[in-house]
């Protein structure tokens, strides 16, 4: 049965409404002003509440406000009830997110309309998020444990036979056995440096002043950083007679070096990963006003439009097809980045045909003297 709160300081109004629900088979429950109601909006966790405006003490906006500000009611929907209709006190609630209105006096069926409505909405939008979970659980069983266990068997393997038969190898094949824990090593370094930095984003994104202090940095030179680590990802995957790297110089950008080449390896990785060797990797970079516009395009199986709108973390698309390594982290990674430094990410893409990563990254206003004292 589902739970609607009804919040309303007009005891015959309210109890009109609650009985009309309880009719309906809702389990109504009625509160006589805005403090009680936000208090029992977080005893009973309804799945709806109808709430006055104009009420002692605390009003609807107040409630609204309090609910809205506390993540275990933040998403319940939430109906205002009132007789003011003018236009600003309707944008005044809807800025606090309410999501309706009811205007006094009100039919019993126009009631039961919009809370049907809005609880179809919330079952529409839970089912989507539950889809949503379901494909990240899924993402992460099929990913990580095999991510995780894949560089340790080889590595466990190898030290292994060395430890074991070292004594009768040739140095050929020893080299040959370190280069592959070595390998490993790497690959399950990467995994957990790509974790913790995933975590450290979604902290700094919650926290003004931690935004602030990461918008100070800036790197000199940045197209000299770019081509180097661009051309070194692509010559450690094989790639490095693909790449074709056209970079218009540029003083500064407002980002820390550290950060510049993490997203290049990612957007570059991502490149060669995606298309097959002996395909194009182009990597351009220009100034488009007060921003560096880094592009990465390459000509391989792309992305359909509601891949793009679905990259986040631990997101793979066709692993099942297509054998690939990681965890679906590298590129939710250079948005989080880009967004923290007040800059841009985009895909463009269209199957089959390519795909273009875009960065924007703001050029550093006081560049030109930086430049010119090396610091």
């Amino acid at each position: 049965m589902r739970k609607i709160l009804v919040v309303e300081d007009a005891q015959s109004l309210r109890k009109d409404i609650v009985e009309m629900l309880g009719f309906e088979g809702f389990q109504a429950v009625g509160a006589e002003n805005g403090i009680v109601g936000v208090q029992r909006a977080r005893e009973l966790l309804p799945d709806l509440i109808i709430c006055d405006i104009m009420m002692p003490g605390l009003d609807g906006y107040g409630v609204l406000s309090e609910l809205r500000h506390d993540s275990v009611t933040a998403t319940i929907p939430f109906i205002f009830l009132t007789a003011r209709t003018d236009r600003v006190d309707v944008r005044q609630g809807m800025e606090l997110g309410a999501d309706d209105f009811l205007t006094k006096p009100f039919h019993a069926a126009e009631l039961l309309a919009t809370v049907r409505a809005r609880l179809d909405k919330r079952d529409l939008m839970n089912r989507a998020n539950e889809r949503r979970m379901d494909e990240l659980r899924g993402n992460i069983m099929m990913a990580l444990p095999h991510e995780l266990r894949t560089p340790l068997n080889v590595m466990l393997g190898f030290s292994d036979l060395l430890m074991t038969d070292s004594a009768g190898m040739d140095s050929a094949r020893i080299a040959d056995m370190a280069r592959h824990i070595n390998n490993s090593a790497l690959r399950l370094y990467r995994l957990i440096e790509n974790f913790l930095l995933y975590a450290q984003t979604e902290v700094v994104m919650t926290d003004r002043g931690q935004i602030e202090e990461f918008r100070k940095r800036y790197t000199i030179y940045p197209h000299t950083i770019i081509a180097h680590h661009a051309t070194q990802k692509a010559r450690q995957l094989g790639r490095a007679t693909d790449l074709d790297v056209h970079l218009a110089e540029v003083d500064a950008v407002a980002i820390s070096e550290e950060f510049i080449k993490k997203m290049v390896e990612e957007v570059v990785d991502n490149a060669c990963k995606f298309s097959p060797e002996n395909s194009a990797i182009l990597v351009d970079g220009k100034v488009d006003g007060a921003v560096y516009v880094l592009s990465v395009t390459d000509t391989g199986r792309g992305m359909t439009p509601e891949q793009i709108a679905k990259v986040g973390a631990y997101m793979q698309f066709e692993r099942r097809i297509y054998e690939q390594q990681g965890i679906g982290l590298g590129l939710i990674i250079c948005k989080r980045l880009a967004d923290i430094h007040a800059g841009g990410f985009e895909i463009e893409s269209v199957p089959a045909v390519k795909t273009v990563v875009t960065i924007k990254l703001p050029i550093k206003e006081d560049a030109e003297a930086l430049r010119k004292t090396g610091r």
